[in-house]
């Protein structure tokens, strides 16, 4: 599941973005926004996904999508929001092409801080000089 979580992501930073993007395993200590979603498996487990993004990373999807080049705090929130609803909805289609379906719940803002949060796998992508870490934990 993590797995198609981060294809996912790759995808939206190659068609949404329209940047490369370079990952590691590591944790991103900045200060940043943080939204979770949580996921239900047909087979009964729950998980939580944390997409913790530094305000730049938001703000160069606001600009995308809004054509709003300076957000005001709540804009950003609501893009998050919408950033992990594309990413982990995208990774549920393609979950369901390979018959491990699952389903999705709503996204809610979290904070605007440093990530600390335990988690059981951690990704962070970089597009130019801004990051996005996509961390799950087994509820």
């Amino acid at each position: 599941m993590f797995n198609t979580i981060i294809e996912a992501a790759k995808n939206f930073c190659i068609h949404q973005i329209r940047n490369e993007y370079t990952i590691n395993d590591t944790l991103n200590k900045n200060r940043t926004l943080i939204a979770y979603i949580d996921i239900d498996t047909h087979a009964g487990n729950k998980h939580r996904v944390y997409l913790s993004a530094e305000k730049a990373f938001v703000q160069k999807v606001s600009t995308l999508f809004l054509e709003e080049d300076e957000s005001d705090e709540e804009t950003l929130q609501d893009m998050l929001l919408e950033t992990v609803n594309l990413i982990v909805g995208s990774a549920k289609v393609l979950a369901d092409e390979s018959n491990s379906s699952y389903s999705i719940n709503t996204p809610f803002f979290e904070k605007d801080g440093t990530f600390d949060y335990e988690y059981d796998d951690i990704k962070t992508l970089q597009v130019q000089d801004d990051k996005l870490s996509i961390a799950i934990k087994e509820l």
